[in-house]
C-alpha cells in the first residue's frame, strides 16, 4: 500500500479543526474533527473543477 500524505488547509491557520485533503491516483477530504467517519473520495478531475469554480 502507497503511503500518502494528508495536508490540512492553509486556511486553518495552524488549529486542530479543518479540512485535511491527500492526492493520489483519486483526491481524499475528511474533516479532522471526524476522521473516524472516513473521507470523501473525488477524481482529480472532479477536484480541480471544484477547487477551480472556487477561486472564481
Amino acid at each position: 500500500m502507497e503511503n500518502v500524505t494528508w495536508r490540512k488547509s492553509s486556511f486553518s491557520g495552524g488549529q486542530s479543526e479543518c479540512v485535511e485533503v491527500k492526492l493520489d491516483r483519486s483526491v481524499g477530504v475528511r474533516d479532522t474533527k471526524a476522521r473516524e467517519h472516513g473521507e470523501l473520495t473525488v477524481s482529480r478531475a472532479a477536484w480541480a473543477a471544484a477547487v477551480s469554480s472556487l477561486r472564481g
